[in-house]
């Protein structure tokens, strides 16, 4: 599945499937097979085997797994800053936040969008996703990504990635229209990084 999925639209054929995983053709049809039943893999006209429909449930599960995980310590990180708490991941080229939390005692805040997606290059949440996959995660893992009016004018956001977690690009940040604190915001986000990475770890 992972060398499927990381084929993207083109998809690989039995042969390349074959020699990536050093496994005899007979093996490839009879697992290509099994993941058929499931509609986890289709083999197309083409005869390249490319991902199924049968994934869409399990991308949305394991969202909601993502989600009960996230929230809680959102909602901590939400009330700490004042701001609005998001946690996003990359999907592609573009930034999708799967879980956000208001904070409960401020007058006014930004109103983000379970679901919203945006460039990974703009925006804090998807620039702080570039720079792990740059593969600079231990600095990554330590720097606050800043911008200003990237996504919304006059709005400020802080995010971290959320590295150490096997086959997640994801960051943790925070954006407010008002007067953030930014030194004692970023320590607050930075925590809550680290506190989700070892929840999900």
């Amino acid at each position: 599945l992972h060398l499927v999925a990381a084929s993207g639209a083109r998809g690989r054929s039995v042969s390349e499937l074959s020699a990536q995983l050093q496994v005899g053709r007979p093996v490839v049809y009879r697992l290509l097979a099994t993941l058929a039943e499931h509609d986890l893999v289709r083999r197309f006209a083409d005869g390249h085997i490319r991902l199924g429909l049968g994934i869409l449930p399990l991308a949305a599960a394991t969202h909601a797994g993502l989600r009960h995980v996230a929230i809680p310590i959102l909602r901590q990180l939400a009330d700490a800053t004042g701001a609005t708490a998001h946690f996003t991941l990359a999907d592609g080229d573009e930034a999708i936040a799967v879980a956000v939390e208001e904070p409960t005692w401020t007058d006014f805040h930004v109103g983000y969008r379970v679901g919203s997606r945006h460039p990974l290059d703009r925006g804090a949440a998807g620039k702080a996703i570039v720079d792990a996959r740059l593969g600079k995660p231990r600095l990554a893992r330590d720097r606050v990504v800043e911008t200003q009016g990237e996504l919304q004018e006059g709005a400020r956001g802080l995010a971290v990635a959320v590295v150490g977690v096997e086959g997640l690009e994801a960051s943790v940040g925070v954006v407010s229209l008002g007067g953030l604190h930014t030194d004692r915001a970023k320590a607050d986000v930075l925590a809550a990084a680290r506190t989700l990475e070892a929840a999900l770890s």
